[in-house]
């Protein structure tokens, strides 16, 4: 009589494991990311070889650690986001990117793509699984909250780990002046000599509903 009930509240809670757990399979992450058509979108061959954790800090109740594919209510998408590595990728340096392939709109995405974080000289933090990302350096363009613009589906907010090359940090194309939008990591990459990343994830934030 009450199996409904139970059914019920076991798919809660297994909504909200899935929701506050980490990426742990590189097949599972690179699968998100073909479903999604995300390798397609931002013109990269996503073959991971680790694993990168985001985690967003939140103001109260635990922090959210992202696994790809997973939504995010806009309100709890403030950051900035910390970073970490699970497998073995060396100590770095690393650059962290995080786009927007979806604005205005994932069927009109003429601003496309709005940079919303760019860092480079990120090194381990040995002493735990996965391992801490810190960098020594400002970021080149600090973490921007997602905003979604209302009457909009859920945008595919992206965040890729790469090796960083030898004079990354003299590369003149992207400053903290630099407008974010129409911004093509692709292309930056090939420039700057990044390459292909070597890890990432993907959430998924719509705008908050209106009453």
């Amino acid at each position: 009589m009450h199996f409904p009930r139970i059914t019920h509240l076991l798919l809660l809670v297994a909504s909200f494991i899935v929701t506050n757990a980490q990426d742990t399979s590189l097949a599972a992450v690179k699968a998100a990311f073909d479903e999604a058509n995300l390798p397609e979108d931002i013109f990269f061959t996503f073959d991971p070889t680790v694993l990168l954790e985001v985690t967003l800090p939140q103001t109260s109740g635990k922090d959210i650690v992202l696994h790809a594919g997973i939504h995010v209510p806009r309100n709890d998408t403030a950051g900035p986001p910390s970073f970490a590595i699970g497998g073995e990728a060396g100590n770095g340096p690393f650059v962290v990117a995080a786009i927007d392939p979806d604005a205005p709109t994932p069927q009109d995405p003429t601003d496309a793509e709005i940079r919303h974080f760019l860092g480079g000289n990120f090194f381990t933090l040995r002493g735990g699984e996965p391992e801490r990302l810190t960098n020594t350096t400002p970021a080149i363009s600090e973490f921007r909250q997602p905003t979604p613009p209302v009457g909009s589906p859920a945008h595919r907010y992206t965040f890729l780990l790469f090796h960083q090359p030898l004079g990354f940090n003299s590369q003149t194309l992207v400053n903290s002046t630099t407008s974010v939008e129409l911004f093509n990591l692709s292309s930056f990459a090939e420039a700057t000599g990044l390459g292909q990343p070597i890890g990432g994830t993907f959430m998924l934030v719509a705008p908050e509903p209106t009453t």
